[in-house]
């Protein structure tokens, strides 16, 4: 597969939605992700990331604009012991909770469909990393429509087993702005993770479009020790 510039494709794309990022940094020492969200209307962009115990959460900047918090506030990231949930909408607390009761990350996914937002029927994008005894794994799901027929659930799992150094994969919920908004198509992107966080962190927030991007969530866990460092970037403050 190609790998793109994921500093491109972001600044190419005006809408590329929510996006999920998981990897492995060039020097293979750390487990990298990375969590982006962007929004259109007043309610999905008067949003900020808050790290709470065992992740983060979505809340709103300015509760007074809070019109509708239906698929805007959620923990997109939440960790269960060497396990680290990334998603876009509140699987990840299906996740969590089924996966601690023993089910699998596919199991888990096998409960919830696309998100109830006709005629979008936005994908619900979902990852998985395992940090543990020094080795690390991941994988990435997407839960979709059939081109939009919400008559048909596709469901989609890509699992990466002693990852690359230097490599990652993107998914994300569009391919790009439209009404209604065209689902992400194909495998996750294939792209290059470097091996500084605040450089990682800088180039993300960058290559968003400027009008629509909200929040920025990036994470290095150290593969020998399980340590891990956080970078939040939001746009609008809380009030």
């Amino acid at each position: 597969m190609k790998t793109i510039d994921i500093y491109e494709a972001l600044r190419a794309n005006s809408y590329p939605g929510r996006g999920i990022i998981i990897g492995k940094s060039a020097d293979g020492k750390s487990a990298v992700t990375a969590y982006f969200i962007m929004g259109r209307s007043v309610n999905s962009r008067n949003r900020v990331f808050t790290e709470t115990e065992d992740g983060i959460k979505t809340e709103a900047a300015d509760p007074s604009k809070l019109s509708d918090p239906h698929l805007i506030i959620y923990s997109p990231v939440r960790v269960l012991g060497n396990k680290t949930i990334v998603t876009n909408g509140d699987q990840t607390d299906t996740i969590y909770e089924l996966m601690d009761k023993q089910q699998t990350f596919e199991q888990s996914l096998r409960t919830r469909v696309y998100e109830d937002d006709a005629p979008n029927y936005t994908p619900r994008i979902s990852g998985i990393m395992h940090v543990g005894e020094g080795k690390y794994n991941y994988a990435m799901h997407i839960i979709k429509s059939a081109d939009g027929d919400p008559d048909c659930v596709e469901r989609f799992t890509y699992s990466y087993t002693d990852p690359i150094n230097g490599v990652g994969h993107f998914i994300h919920t569009y391919m790009g702005d439209g009404s209604p908004l065209p689902s992400f198509e194909g495998e996750p992107e294939k792209i290059s993770v470097p091996n500084d966080i605040n450089e990682f962190t800088e180039g993300l927030w960058n290559a968003l479009n400027e009008d629509n991007k909200v929040s920025l969530f990036v994470r290095f866990i150290d593969i020998a020790t399980g340590k891990a460092e956080t970078k939040i970037v939001n746009k609008f403050s809380k009030v």
